[in-house]
């Protein structure tokens, strides 16, 4: 009997390039050359098509007539119900967590890697680091489903980040709130870290508001 949890070629490739965004390697309006990024991939151009029609159902891609594929560009609407969306899950991630589950140890390191990319100036680094702190709060649930969808939802999120300038303005402030969010939920304070969470969002959301509305203005 087949494994049937085994992804299949295009869903690896797809993920490979999902990383590519979130990391930021990846922009929002760049074209994607099929016949370079086959040969990148190491994948047929049939392949890759379908790996194209799988992101694109995402909302990652965006495919015109005559004009190929190119990494989508997030639209305002679409950030609000990503934040939207982030408080349902997040919120409730926090509000319940185990204090001793196995995701803290991993939000505790995605801290330290956020200041170590902080040290070193790079600040795409630090916005990885980031998505890796809420990861793990996501991962606090327990559930498969819910952590697929968020890595889904964050590489949307990443794309909207994308469309800033200064990287550092919008990651800077979270390094040290992530830390006290972290300590809160290791002393047990379940409800005040979700609270804490609460109020981070709401910043986060303002702040790229506030620059998409600088981009509109240019």
């Amino acid at each position: 009997m087949s494994d049937t949890t085994t992804p299949s070629l295009p869903e690896e490739i797809a993920a490979r390039l999902r990383d590519r965004i979130t990391g930021g390697i990846l922009r929002p309006g760049q074209h994607l050359s099929e016949a370079v990024l086959a040969a990148d991939m190491q994948v047929s151009r049939n392949t890759l098509r379908e790996v194209f029609r799988l992101l694109t159902r995402e909302g990652l891609l965006t495919h015109l007539p005559n004009r190929g594929v190119s990494v989508a560009v997030p639209s305002m609407g679409a950030i609000l119900d990503i934040y939207r969306v982030r408080r349902l899950i997040e919120l409730p991630a926090l509000a319940n967590a185990r204090p001793r589950h196995p995701a803290i140890a991993r939000m505790s390191e995605a801290v330290d890697d956020a200041r170590a990319a902080r040290e070193a100036g790079d600040w795409q680094g630090v916005g990885s680091a980031n998505m890796q702190f809420h990861a793990g709060i996501v991962a606090l649930t327990d559930s498969p489903r819910l952590t697929a969808f968020f890595a889904q939802l964050t590489a949307e999120l990443r794309l909207a980040f994308g469309l800033i300038d200064d990287a550092q303005e919008l990651h800077a402030p979270f390094i040290e709130t992530n830390q006290d969010l972290l300590h809160r939920l290791v002393a047990g304070d379940t409800q005040g870290a979700a609270e804490h969470l609460a109020s981070y969002l709401d910043r986060s959301e303002r702040l790229v508001l506030e620059a998409f509305a600088r981009i509109e203005m240019r």
